[in-house]
């Protein structure tokens, strides 16, 4: 079968749909305007399909098909520069590119520091482009193909991404140092049901939250929500309440210098796992999988709370 259409065609659609404007692509991409638009108008006649709508002074907009092909040449092109880079790995080079990562947001500070210092010392020709928002955003952007791998929870993970175990984590009680029972060894939920609860309101935090009290019987009686997670800290470290967390930072002090402690759940309640989702329907790239295997070795040492 022919190929009517090049890799450079397919990387000045994209820079093009990417920007929105001829200009701003032709700047990307280091050409005339002219010669990027005879390429897009090239790759439009080999392919036989409108990809773009051109409005004078307002940029451009992609066609239904255009929108579809975009999906298809990023991951084209991803696969191109994977095949550039693992040849480079044949004749004796080392991984290089560029490689897309993101991290559930209270995550990231735990675990982003170790993994972006130590992967750039193993692998110094990958450079690391690092996002972090709340769990949705993240599988939206692995089904985009914004992000190639993702390092949140297994927990509601949609049914077309698949991922790589990282470490167990086990979920335990914060409360502040006055508490009543913060010097006991362990804290039954069940004695912390009528105390209000601090709420760390970002998903999947919530739906983890429901289905451990879910897993007890109890019903705790909520006292604040919010979506800081050092927020939840400080609140818990004026005593208005108490918080259940995955996330246990290695100091015991909240911003306002208040000591909080965290003590491990007597109930046997359910752990998590920390992954790295990937789309199903992709194949990893070289410099995915480097990543993957370093962060199982960097992580699995690293210090968090646990029954």
């Amino acid at each position: 079968m022919d190929v009517n259409y090049t890799i450079r065609q397919l990387q000045y659609f994209v820079a093009v749909a990417q920007t929105g404007t001829i200009s701003a692509a032709a700047s990307r991409v280091h050409v005339s305007q002219s010669a990027l638009s005879l390429a897009v108008s090239q790759l439009e006649r080999g392919l036989g399909v409108k990809l773009l709508v051109r409005h004078r002074a307002k940029g451009v907009e992609l066609t239904p098909a255009g929108a579809r092909l975009l999906q298809h040449a990023e991951a084209l092109l991803a696969k191109a520069a994977d095949l550039q880079s693992e040849a480079g790995v044949e004749r004796g080079g080392a991984l290089s590119g560029t490689l897309a990562v993101g991290c559930y947001t209270t995550l990231a500070p735990l675990f982003i520091p170790p993994l972006l210092a130590g992967f750039k010392e193993e692998c110094p020709g990958i450079m690391l482009e690092l996002a972090e928002y709340s769990q949705p955003e993240l599988q939206r952007d692995l089904h985009d193909g914004v992000l190639e791998l993702a390092l949140l929870y297994d927990y509601q993970l949609d049914a077309d991404l698949e991922y790589i175990e990282v470490r167990t984590l086990y979920p335990h009680v914060l409360m502040a140092e006055d508490h009543r029972f913060a010097k006991d060894e362990t804290v039954s939920l069940t004695a912390l049901a009528n105390e209000p609860m601090i709420l760390f309101d970002v998903p999947p935090s919530r739906e983890n939250w429901e289905r451990m009290m879910s897993t007890i019987g109890i019903e705790p009686m909520l006292g604040h929500r919010t979506h800081n997670f050092e927020l939840t800290r400080c609140l818990v470290g004026r005593g208005l309440g108490y918080a259940v967390l995955f996330q246990h930072p290695t100091v015991d002090l909240t911003y306002e210098g208040r000591r909080v402690v965290a003590r491990p759940i007597e109930e046997n309640v359910p752990p998590i796992q920390l992954v790295l989702a990937y789309p199903s329907r992709t194949s990893l790239t070289a410099r995915a999988h480097a990543f993957a295997d370093f962060a199982i070795a960097a992580l699995a040492g690293h210090p968090t709370h646990r029954e």
